[in-house]
């Protein structure tokens, strides 16, 4: 099922829109006949209105227990201050945001950091893939994804790092999408409810 997606160009004029075959979604559901109904962009500058609809889409991941960072419950002044201080990174070039909207709103996002240190210019790592439960099985998993990818070319960098829970469902979409398994590191943080869960590393050459 191919999806023409249109990335804001402000920060990256040269980009181009571009289509990307999506056959499963995070979980491994087919989805031949599925058509999504959100749309995905590049932003350079986000607002307090965006900010808010971000920290939505966080509480609501957290919330659905996902291991990103945050403990549940996730208080939404947590939350909003989690995405001033991306807002910040992203205002100053050090990170490049890429947001999905749907008609109710922001519904995912997923980061790159792209400052990284003088020996690694051309390196950078993903992180924060976050998709709202509304629209799982739909592939936003995959295009923001394949998006971030995208970006990372245009703003020169040909490798890039992320880490996944082992066995999770995200794990196995970057198996799916190529990225090549470094190995797993136990114990390695939390799950939002307390327990405990192993990390995997994985990366993606770019260049090849």
């Amino acid at each position: 099922m191919p999806l023409t997606l249109r990335i804001d160009r402000d920060v990256c004029p040269q980009i181009q829109d571009y289509q990307v075959r999506f056959d499963h979604d995070l979980d491994g559901t087919p989805m031949t006949e599925l058509v999504p109904d959100w749309s995905l962009r590049r932003v350079s500058a986000i607002n307090d209105g965006q900010i808010g609809e971000l920290a939505d889409l966080l509480i609501d991941c957290v919330g659905g227990g996902a291991s990103v960072g945050f403990m549940r419950p996730l208080s939404r002044d947590r939350a909003l201050s989690f995405w001033r201080g991306v807002a910040a990174s992203v205002a100053a070039g050090d990170r490049a945001l890429l947001v999905a909207e749907d008609a109710a709103g922001v519904c995912g996002s997923v980061q790159l950091v792209l400052l990284q240190p003088d020996n690694q210019p051309h390196r950078a790592d993903l992180s924060k893939m976050l998709v709202h439960r509304r629209v799982r099985r739909q592939g936003l998993g995959a295009a923001l994804v394949r998006a971030a990818e995208a970006t990372a070319r245009e703003c020169g960098k040909t490798l890039l790092v992320l880490d996944a829970v082992t066995g999770g469902d995200a794990a196995r979409l970057y198996e799916r999408l190529g990225w090549t398994r470094v190995g797993d590191i136990p114990g390695y943080a939390l799950f939002p409810d307390g327990s405990a869960c192993s990390t995997t590393v994985y990366y993606r050459n770019l260049g090849e």
